[in-house]
């Protein structure tokens, strides 16, 4: 099962933000693949999200993909 985790969360909410990072941590350690989902999203008028996540690690902006 491939699962997306979206969060429109920030500082001033940091239990409802952890929420997210949480989630994506059970559904790894359950073994769901991140990488499926981030080369089948291809926003509209925007490069594909695998394009954007290679540029984002070129700007050395830590992810744990």
């Amino acid at each position: 099962m491939k699962v997306l985790i979206k969060s429109a969360w920030g500082s001033d909410e940091s239990t409802k933000a952890a929420f997210a990072f949480l989630h994506a941590n059970a559904f790894s350690e359950a073994g769901h693949e991140r990488n499926e989902t981030m080369n089948s999203v291809t926003p509209v008028g925007w490069p594909p999200l695998s394009k954007i996540m290679q540029e984002t690690i070129g700007y050395k902006i830590p992810l744990n993909v």
